[in-house]
């Protein structure tokens, strides 16, 4: 029986997001949707705990979360956990006993809103400035880097310019929403939900006000618009501005979304991996903040998930197109039109076929009339019978020609609903020793690298060549796990014959401990110490804007300002 060994070594490597490492940030309703996120290529994922997390029905156990921070170290991606909602008096002691369990579970960094929170006697765990906090000028992000914040995500409302000058004036890594869910009012500064029905969007519980139809009248009384959804929003895209955007100093590029579904979350991660890593590709000076190389199994399309149109808003320039007023709804893409209405079927022509399954629509007086397709029927070059699971009444009111739009793909949805990625860590191997041992080497893309060695007697094969073809190709049968062989060296006197069984015995615990080696060797961020001399509050004069609720923030806010 051959004796087996092992001998690992650990590389002092620190994953941070530096200058050149960009850092594609995903949401993440639960901790399922998390790991498909990190599957389908994000460097960071950002997720609720058992509380305080902004998003009221989103949130997550300290059992999930502890299971899903092995599952993305391994990767090299890393957990940011939402702490962001402002904290009454009685909530502060829970915030600090959540805190501390967070960080025993490895998470990476917490998202935080409530500044009484630096105020708490918590562990040194990285702090990341909340889109809560409103950050849209050089003197509030330098503050906040300055009082320990590591990362800062900005205002959506800023240009290109305004980002760089934060960039420069501030050590602290620059977040950027890129795509997603658009407020009319400032993040943190909104509080018409509270005005209307007592909900708070700073409490986590935001009513949706902003998507509500409204009449609007001017001084004299008259209707200038009436029943339309003023205040609601197109949502971000930044698809075309990522290189400007990296320009100006951004690298951390954060999709907005913990209450999407699955299926968004693996179409837009895998949508900005794609234009990310060309971006790297083509640069060279960049690099991706986790490990692995990401392979999708559909083709991405913002058009495809729910989308209220798009906007990249006033990255550029600001302009008036930045409104969803008639529908806050997905309406999907033209697909063509609406020849005949029957009473249990319509006729319809397209610019693409149609399948059993489809979610079809139509736009009726600014509203959306929606059906799924139950049976679809091709009846002619480029036209369909369809008919649907239920017959909307409105459809018999429109004239023949109307647009007809699809807001589901089927067959594309589906695709989705299957294993859509898979991403693979690269690791370089080899073999050396002789007979009475064989040492086997893995090191992985970050350089972490372990021994192991196999003692036995080993005869020279009398197939040399096929022998050194069965050790190539036996040690680069990684499938079962998370590694591909980037390249494989024999380096041996000459052919050994090694029976498959112990080789591909040999192979599997290497690659164990290899993941062994790289999680022990994972190191997270700590929180940021406070500069010197002593930062001083950018503001003077407070009003209800600074969402003081706790006696810890109000001390804040006086040791910063009489600093």
């Amino acid at each position: 029986m051959a004796k087996i060994a092992a001998i690992f070594q650990l590389l002092d490597k620190k994953v941070t997001v530096s200058s050149h490492r960009l850092e594609l940030l995903s949401p993440a309703r639960d901790a399922a949707i998390a790991r498909e996120a990190i599957l389908h290529g994000a460097d960071a994922v950002y997720i609720g705990g058992p509380g305080f997390g902004a998003r009221h029905n989103a949130s997550n156990s300290l059992k999930d979360i502890a299971e899903l921070v092995p599952f993305a170290h391994r990767y090299g991606a890393k957990i940011f956990v939402t702490l962001n909602t402002i904290l009454h008096d009685d909530e502060l002691e829970p915030a600090q006993r959540l805190i501390t369990d967070l960080y025993q579970t490895g998470v990476d960094a917490l998202i935080v809103q409530d500044m009484g929170i630096l105020e708490l006697d918590i562990p040194p765990i990285e702090l990341h400035a909340s889109t809560q906090c409103d950050i849209r000028t050089v003197e509030k992000a330098k503050f906040l880097s300055d009082v320990g914040f590591t990362q800062i995500v900005l205002a959506r409302e800023l240009n290109l310019e305004q980002i760089r000058a934060i960039h420069q004036a501030t050590d602290a890594t620059i977040e950027f929403f890129i795509h997603g869910a658009l407020c009319v009012a400032y993040s943190g500064q909104c509080y018409i939900s509270h005005a209307q029905t007592g909900r708070s969007a700073n409490r986590g519980d935001c009513s949706q006000a902003c998507r509500l139809p409204y009449t609007l009248k001017d001084d004299q009384g008259r209707v200038v618009s009436y029943e339309k959804h003023l205040l609601s929003m197109k949502d971000n895209d930044q698809t075309a501005n990522l290189g400007a955007l990296i320009d100006a100093g951004v690298r951390s590029f954060k999709i907005e979304g913990r209450y999407k579904d699955m299926s968004y979350v693996k179409n837009i991660t895998a949508h900005y991996r794609q234009m990310l890593d060309a971006i790297i590709e083509e640069r060279g000076d960049l690099t991706r903040a986790s490990s692995g190389r990401t392979e999708h199994f559909f083709v991405p399309s913002t058009e495809k998930t729910f989308h209220r149109g798009s906007t990249d808003y006033f990255v550029n320039a600001r302009k008036g197109d930045i409104g969803a007023f008639d529908s806050p709804k997905f309406i999907g893409l033209p697909v063509g039109e609406v020849l005949k209405v029957a009473k249990d079927h319509l006729d319809v022509a397209v610019s693409e076929p149609l399948a059993n399954g489809d979610g079809l629509n139509v736009m009726i007086k600014r509203e959306v009339v929606g059906f799924r397709a139950n049976t679809v029927e091709k009846t002619g070059e480029n036209q369909y019978r369809v008919w649907p699971n239920e017959m909307p009444a409105e459809l018999h009111k429109i004239r023949p020609h109307h647009p007809l739009n699809r807001n589901l793909d089927h067959n594309w949805q589906q695709a989705l609903t299957k294993t859509s990625s898979e991403r693979r860590v690269a690791v370089d191997i080899e073999l050396g020793g002789w007979q009475e041992q064989l040492i086997l080497t893995l090191t992985s893309e970050e350089g972490v690298s372990i021994t192991h060695t196999l003692d036995g007697q080993f005869d020279e094969a009398n197939n040399a060549e096929k022998a050194m073809n069965n050790l190539k190709d036996g040690l680069a049968k990684l499938g079962q796990t998370i590694y591909y062989a980037r390249d494989v060296q024999i380096n041996l006197p000459g052919a050994l014959f090694v029976p498959n069984s112990l080789l591909n015995q040999f192979r599997r615990e290497a690659a164990d401990m290899l993941d062994a080696a790289r999680l022990a060797g994972y190191q997270r961020g700590s929180r940021k110490p406070v500069a010197d001399p002593a930062p001083i509050y950018p503001q003077t004069h407070l009003s209800f804007l600074a969402n003081v609720y706790n006696q810890k923030r109000v001390n804040f806010i006086i040791a910063t300002v009489c600093s």
